[in-house]
């Protein structure tokens, strides 16, 4: 694999959501990442993580035997980093936690993803991204006046304050030790990082900005000129005027009565503003309005489908999604102008790639063979 992190060999023990998440990432940059997947697969992992298992070697390793663990820390040898998504305490008793690997390796970066974080008093509860966004108080703050909060896919738990943080905190702690030559722990938290994500917010709150009702405030869909509106054909256009010359032109474009909009920062005032700005977006499809706005600097798109956006002419000329196997999916992100990173790859099936990783190891044939007797790993 080509991109700015080729050379690096992260060891990814499967689970679903945030870890396939950041392994992805880490390949798409390059990394080499070898995903350990139990012996026939998790059925659940692969609803939905098609596109995110992408770009990686798959080997079955069974875990909870000794000798699965065995072979896990002797990869850990050959490996700059390692992650995992286990509750805190599993790693440990299954015999590959962070001791037991830095044992063999102490170069390595072990990244440990979870929701609460590895201690604390909720350390142990189950919980899914909602929870996690609810105890950093992102949930709390995205809704509409009035209603209760909505949830935003798990985008914010998961993805961005999980893995995403986890790929962050991994590439930083593997420059740290090209520097001192040692590894160490990254405890990667859900709702540390959804709370991160809501540093802006923390911060017009201290300084009298930001309120608990939501659906009040200029990005929470409080503003009339920053929010999604249906159009004629019951489809939606997103709008976001929020600088003096950007509304100005919105108010022109759409022909907006000068004596009911001119007062745009009138919070009190907003409420009948959105009533009529809806009213009039109404008038027109989506295309309509598309015709009338897109390209200008009203601050416009329309609110595309996730079948709909990959053909958007602006995605189209970037080739922002690329088509892997039959399956649309986004092209790898962020783009570097000297090491581009390849297309991805399928995801490859449990355990498909199991002798010839392992044999890159330095893993003997007698080994090999006394492994599979044992059905500590297996080859699909």
């Amino acid at each position: 694999m080509s991109g700015p992190l080729s050379g690096l060999r992260i060891l990814e023990l499967a689970g679903i959501g945030p870890g396939p998440f950041c392994g992805m990432m880490l390949a798409d940059m390059g990394a080499e990442v070898i995903r350990i997947d139990r012996p026939g697969g998790n059925p659940s992992a692969y609803v939905g993580h098609n596109v995110m298992f992408r770009s990686r070697r798959s080997i079955a390793v069974d875990l909870k035997t000794r000798e699965g663990a065995a072979t896990l820390r002797q990869l850990c040898e050959h490996a700059n980093g390692l992650i995992e998504g286990f509750r805190p305490g599993v790693a440990e008793r299954l015999g590959v936690g962070p001791d037991d690997c830095l044992a063999r390796n102490p170069r390595l970066v072990y990244g440990r993803m979870t929701g609460w974080g590895q201690d604390g008093p909720l350390a142990q509860v189950a919980g899914h991204d909602i929870n996690y966004i609810a105890l950093s108080g992102a949930l709390h703050a995205m809704g509409r006046r009035g209603e209760g909060p909505v949830p935003p896919l798990n985008l914010v738990g998961d993805f961005g304050g999980g893995g995403m943080m986890l790929a962050f905190g991994m590439v930083c702690g593997l420059l740290e030790a090209q520097r001192s030559g040692l590894g160490q722990v990254v405890d990667t938290s859900m709702v540390e990082g959804s709370a991160a994500l809501m540093a802006m917010f923390y911060g017009l709150r201290a300084q009298g900005f930001f309120s608990d009702q939501r659906g009040t405030h200029m990005l929470d869909t409080g503003a009339h000129f920053y929010d999604a509106y249906e159009t004629s054909d019951g489809r939606y256009v997103s709008i976001g005027s929020i600088e003096t010359k950007f509304y100005q032109l919105l108010m022109q474009k759409a022909e907006l009565d000068p004596e009911v909009f001119k007062r745009q920062l009138d919070a009190k005032r907003w409420p009948d503003q959105k009533a009529q700005l809806a009213a009039v977006i109404r008038t027109k499809t989506r295309d309509e309005w598309c015709a009338l706005m897109e390209g200008t600097d009203v601050c416009f798109a329309p609110v595309l489908s996730v079948a709909e956006a990959p053909q958007h002419p602006h995605n189209v000329a970037r080739g922002s999604f690329v088509t892997v196997e039959g399956a649309v999916q986004h092209r790898p992100t962020p783009r570097f102008s000297r090491t581009a990173s390849d297309t991805p790859t399928a995801a490859r099936p449990p355990g498909t790639d199991t002798l010839a990783v392992l044999r890159d190891c330095g893993f003997t044939q007698p080994q090999l063979d006394e492994l599979l007797a044992s059905g500590a790993i297996a080859q699909l």
